[in-house]
């Protein structure tokens, strides 16, 4: 309004026959920054009445100006077309934004949300007589804080452990539920399976019931202590399935490493009639089991052979530190460079050893 004003009392001013009213085209598309629709229209209206009542001031309607004060009210409407097409342009920007505004806090609010509960459900191992265990979790540092890759570790028995780790493809809320579920309908399977091999077989009729069709991954062992006794002969006996899952790897006391490779079988849920193998080997005092995800050993630009002969090197260099420090060190210089969720379950047998003084460990792969 004060610029309606303004070039109004600005035509007074100059005199009659000093045309400047023309100028109050600019009064509708300054409304169209600020204001909104109907207040730009009605700008454009008074402006134009306004520019009209001027023209009789200033003698614009003789047969040698009326021409002239024609195409200046006709400049004046289209000004005003103009700035109420541009006030509803921005309207309708200013409520795009909004609503994508609205939705990226519901979104981040969700996936925190998310985040929480699948840091819930990675929950520290529990204590497990005459075994160590240590777990860690990397997120992929290109996506949200929440991903597919869980590990899981629960007693059986008084002497046998049940040692799990998975992945399910995705790094976004749909792939931790999906991880959600696949790690509860695994503990429920595990309470009457009889075998590594059953615990999978069930899972994979539990998708297909349930129509899961995500990629997922997964090992299941079970590491049994009553075969001799903790120092007593062979320590445990490591049993495993692998359901399209990287290899677990043993470490020895000597620092040498197997890589528990077998004939691949499918993922889960692929088919639910799948045949799913037992693999078992003897464990001594002192030997480390390691479970990890592609995460670890899948990096861009990378082989795969290579990045396992680090993984596998870095576990002979650290064999003799505490499980915590070698767990610590796998990851170290990790974050915030994986592209891919990192899980790792290690397990020893024997008690904790005091502390060595650690050598010098090969950097990943770059």
């Amino acid at each position: 309004m004060s610029v309606l004003i303004t070039f109004t009392l600005l035509d007074f001013a100059v005199g009659r026959g000093q045309v400047v009213f023309g100028l109050l085209v600019i009064v509708p598309l300054v409304a169209a920054f600020v204001l909104g629709r109907r207040a730009t229209a009605a700008y454009a209206v008074v402006a134009l009445v306004a520019a009209a009542l001027l023209g009789v001031y200033n003698w614009q309607y003789t047969p040698q100006a009326i021409d002239t004060q024609v195409i200046r009210l006709v400049g004046i409407a289209l000004g005003g077309v103009i700035a109420v097409a541009g006030c509803t342009v921005r309207l309708r920007n200013e409520a795009r934004l909004a609503t994508a505004s609205a939705q990226a806090v519901t979104t981040q609010q969700a996936l925190k949300l998310t985040e929480v509960l699948q840091r819930s459900l990675l929950t520290d191992p529990a204590p497990s007589p005459g075994l160590q265990v240590a777990v860690r979790y990397l997120p992929a540092t290109r996506h949200a804080q929440i991903g597919g890759d869980w590990y899981d570790t629960f007693p059986l028995s008084p002497s046998t452990t049940m040692l799990v780790i998975g992945d399910v493809a995705g790094h976004d809320a749909p792939a931790a539920a999906t991880m959600a579920q696949a790690r509860g309908m695994l503990r429920a399977i595990a309470t009457t399976a009889t075998s590594p091999a059953a615990v999978l077989s069930g899972l994979d009729h539990a998708f297909a019931v349930l129509g899961i069709t995500t990629l997922t991954t997964a090992v299941v062992a079970t590491l049994d202590t009553s075969s001799g006794g903790i120092g007593a002969g062979p320590a445990a006996v490591l049993r495993w399935s692998n359901a399209g899952h990287p290899p677990p790897v043993v470490v020895c006391a000597d620092g040498s490493t197997t890589l528990l490779e077998r004939r691949p079988e499918l993922l889960l849920g692929v088919r639910p009639d799948t045949s799913r193998t037992d693999h078992q080997v003897a464990l001594n005092p002192g030997e480390t089991v390691v479970l990890y995800t592609d995460g670890l050993v899948e990096r861009r630009g990378v082989e795969l052979d290579q990045s396992t002969s680090w993984l596998l090197a870095h576990l002979r260099h650290g064999h003799d530190r505490p499980l915590e420090h070698l767990v610590d060190q796998l990851l170290d210089g990790m974050a915030g460079q994986v592209d891919d969720d990192v899980a790792v379950l290690a397990v020893r047998l024997g008690p904790a050893r005091p502390h060595r003084s650690p050598s010098v460990s090969e950097a990943p792969p770059a």
